[in-house]
């Protein structure tokens, strides 16, 4: 549900583009990277390595963005990004927030977010899952199959509770993106695909059973993507499909693309929502709108501070530079091909002149985090290096490979810095070990 496509960066010894850093990014004198206020390298001596930089104004603006734009109808998709911290910060700025999973949920609810604050998504949700957001009222569940539907009823013979709902239905659109994180397609686990009837019999269904109350139409076309028409497109498709029902909801989803490499440019939050209010407007759609932005409210927000532990240069053809986190904090490069920069924050504005593979400390010749890297020609071990636009889904997909231990993700604001999840330890490895 989260991806892009494969990007090679753009080949230059230029500094990297100021725009790839969050907003209250500033270069001192001496060139050293601060975010928030706060030194980046002061960061690294008292947080350690590897260790996940966001900027929360930045996040702040664009939840505020978002909110501007649609109001309550907002919609932060957490699974770009989620802790306690950024949960309050979403639900702060007047967000709701989607979950797909007990997971994302049970966090939110830990954070104080109000249950009917919550749309709870999935293509494949439990029983047990059903029964959680049913019990604690989150506001929404989005229906995505007819044995999800049948779940609901089976549970509302033995309580009662009538939740409202969405129906996710997949109209037909192929966005230009990874073939993993296309989601709007015809052939997608997710949802009722209009074109067979299959979206035009649950709507029917729906509204037959005394199990639900069916508030509302939702479809999401895909992660990581840049042409506007594919959103444009999506909304005149929904709007054939939503508008004889006369529902008075209509949720088109989030994907919004980010730049992650120099040459790459994107909308802003603000011109995506006139894209899409205008389509609406056009196709004659009267339902209150909705979306669910996540990568275009964390991704920018962050950077990803590593230390330097190896440069192996091999004459002829190749330097391998190694550094102390890779796939198990940003397995992006590895499934999709993502594309990023890399810098040093000790001299953030420099040239980056050098060529170099970019590689984590993993076991597994894929672990990579930059096939084509510029950086600075003189690099050395023991730098802190950093890759920029790592705030979503990389956090969020992290693992324990390795029995690496995950990082911390500390929120800067200013010149504040504030631990929010701290660093795992050996301990935290055998804590759901029985032996």
């Amino acid at each position: 549900m989260n991806g892009d496509s494969v990007v090679t960066p753009v080949q230059t010894s230029n500094p990297l583009p100021w725009h790839l850093l969050p907003d209250t990014s500033s270069a001192g004198p001496d060139g050293r990277l601060s975010i928030g206020g706060c030194d980046a390298l002061d960061l690294v001596a008292e947080f350690g390595t590897p260790l996940f930089v966001y900027d929360e104004e930045h996040l702040r603006a664009r939840c505020r963005e978002a909110v501007a734009a649609f109001g309550s109808h907002a919609t932060y998709a957490s699974k770009a990004f989620l802790c306690k911290a950024m949960a309050r910060i979403a639900f702060e700025e007047g967000m709701g927030i989607d979950v797909a999973s007990g997971g994302e949920m049970h966090v939110c609810l830990a954070a104080g977010v109000p249950a009917d604050r919550l749309v709870f998504h999935g293509n494949n949700k439990s029983v047990a899952e059903l029964a959680l957001a049913r019990q604690e009222r989150v506001g929404r569940i989005v229906v995505d199959s007819d044995d999800e539907l049948g779940r609901l009823e089976s549970l509302y013979r033995s309580d009662g509770i009538v939740p409202d709902i969405l129906l996710r239905i997949t109209p037909g659109i192929k966005a230009e993106t990874h073939e993993y994180v296309a989601t709007g397609q015809d052939d997608s686990k997710f949802g009722f695909t209009v074109s067979t009837g299959a979206a035009k019999a649950a709507v029917d269904r729906a509204q037959e059973s005394p199990a639900v109350n069916l508030v509302g139409i939702h479809a999401h076309i895909g992660s990581q993507v840049f042409r506007v028409d594919s959103f444009a497109a999506a909304v005149g498709v929904l709007a054939d499909f939503a508008n004889p029902l006369g529902l008075p909801e209509l949720v088109v989803g989030g994907g919004l693309g980010v730049p992650y490499v120099e040459g790459e440019e994107a909308p802003s939050i603000t011109q995506w929502s006139a894209i899409i209010k205008k389509a609406a407007v056009d196709a004659g759609i009267k339902a209150t709108i909705g979306i669910e932005p996540g990568r275009s409210v964390a991704a920018a927000a962050a950077v990803t501070l590593y230390t330097v532990g190896t440069v192996k240069n091999l004459p002829g053809i190749r330097s391998y530079v190694a550094v102390d986190g890779g796939m198990s904090d940003n397995p992006r490069p590895v499934l999709y091909g993502s594309g990023y920069e890399a810098f040093l924050p000790r001299a953030v504005t420099a040239e980056r002149a050098d060529r170099v593979r970019i590689v984590g400390k993993h076991c597994e010749s894929g672990d990579l985090l930059i096939r084509q890297a510029s950086v600075p020609a003189d690099l050395v071990v023991g730098d802190v290096l950093a890759t920029p636009v790592t705030g979503a889904y990389g956090h969020s997909m992290g693992s324990n490979y390795n029995k690496i231990l995950r990082p911390p993700v500390v929120f800067c604001r200013d010149g504040d810095a504030r631990l929010v999840v701290r660093r795992e330890t050996y301990d935290d490895l055998l804590s759901t070990d029985l032996g």
